[in-house]
């Protein structure tokens, strides 16, 4: 959530760790860490991508590299589907609901939103995002 603030550094609680709760030994690690950035300093202004947490780095690539996929997760036109516009990252980085292969079914009705899965694939190992198939 810092990428817009080009005048603070962000730090993110490790993200295959959030699933299991908040830590206080994670937690303090993150502490250490900004206060090794306030020692040492860092150069100003930071560059928004690096600010990004690796699933809204992952995003954006994936914006980069899919551009049907990013028309449809960005612009609103009669002819799309709102549910592809309905987005959290981590909803679309772990394929839950419209972001499941087979869709995702409310009262009787199945939503899918299409991408490139091999690149989603491919781009969570790069950001060393671990996927656990879930059925929500």
């Amino acid at each position: 959530m810092t990428s817009g603030t080009p005048y603070i550094k962000g730090l993110y609680y490790p993200i295959n760790e959030r699933p299991n709760g908040i830590k206080k030994d994670e937690v303090i690690k993150l502490i250490r860490q900004a206060s090794q950035l306030i020692l040492e300093g860092f150069s100003l202004p930071v560059n928004a991508r690096d600010n990004l947490a690796p699933d809204g780095q992952l995003f954006v690539e994936m914006c980069e590299k899919d551009k049907e996929f990013c028309s449809l997760v960005t612009k609103r036109t009669r002819d799309k589907n709102f549910n592809c516009l309905d987005l959290w990252i981590e909803d679309f980085v772990h394929e839950h609901h419209q972001w499941q292969a087979r869709g995702f079914v409310d009262n009787g009705q199945n939503f899918s939103c299409p991408f490139n899965h091999s690149l989603l694939d491919e781009l969570r190992k790069k950001y060393g995002i671990q996927h656990k198939q879930s059925n929500h």
